[in-house]
């Protein structure tokens, strides 16, 4: 399995990354992506995916830290991303997308007109360096939208952390975004996103932990960790008509080829 969106630079994993490692390999997570939340994390995490070579990373600016990006941020990401293109004629680069970025209204004094231009303009950079992007997204879904379509993402994406309704999946998909399918599936409660998950094609789906954050049910309280992946594919095996194998197949599959990534 691949564990799409994971930030492993976050405790407890920075703290013993060998331990956590150890213990995601045994529950069957042979892959990690590590999403960027701006230019504080970015030597992190490209230091971490030096060190592991079955992590990967995204950079960006993710929308919930948006107080802390300067007028410098975009030049600085544009930077980063012309570099590790130069490593990744090499084969020497784990950078595999634009991310995490998108709109996060339910900030307190949200500066949406500033989420927007950022959004707009790392929409603009994965394009320009053929990334797929790693969509976040809290209260803000018709303005991500219309961002999109104005600025289409030529190498695809995922809109992670999904919990929507049917419709708003299936326009995502129609864009080329493929749905992160993450915890919230794992608690009965969350019936409309169960429904809409079992519904949706299975070639539209990627698995997701988002930990230390979006612990699945039974551990609440606790920091998630990648190994609980395990737990998001037994639960879509349970709500969808395909086997936990063939889930399992399909989903990597999915993320190899979207991150271009071996599997």
């Amino acid at each position: 399995m691949i564990d799409s969106h994971c930030h492993f630079d976050f405790a407890p994993f920075c703290d013993d990354p060998e331990h956590y490692l150890a213990l995601s390999h045994q529950a069957g997570v042979g892959k990690i992506i590590i999403p960027a939340v701006g230019q504080r994390n970015w030597q992190a995490i490209r230091d971490l995916s030096a060190r592991f070579p079955n992590l990967y990373f995204g950079l960006g600016l993710h929308p919930f830290f948006s107080a802390e990006h300067d007028v410098n941020a975009l030049i600085q990401l544009e930077s980063e991303l012309a570099m590790e293109a130069e490593q990744r004629e090499k084969k020497q680069s784990h950078c595999v997308a634009v991310g995490e970025c998108g709109l996060d209204f339910a900030i307190v004094n949200a500066d949406r007109d500033q989420q927007i231009s950022l959004l707009a303009a790392q929409l603009q950079l994965a394009n320009r360096f053929e990334l797929p992007v790693i969509l976040h997204c809290r209260k803000a879904f018709p303005e991500l939208l219309r961002v999109l379509r104005q600025n289409m993402p030529v190498a695809g994406g995922v809109y992670h952390g999904f919990s929507g309704s049917h419709q708003q999946a299936v326009q995502l998909i129609d864009l080329g975004i493929k749905i992160g399918v993450g915890g919230t599936i794992t608690y009965r409660r969350a019936n409309k996103t169960r429904h809409t998950i079992a519904a949706l094609p299975l070639g539209a789906l990627l698995l997701e932990t988002d930990a230390p954050d979006m612990p699945v049910a039974g551990f609440q309280g606790e920091p998630n960790r990648p190994d609980r992946l395990v737990k998001v594919l037994g639960e879509l095996a349970a709500i969808r008509t395909e086997s936990k194998q063939e889930i399992k197949q399909a989903t990597s599959l999915t993320t190899a080829e979207l991150f271009r990534i071996p599997i």
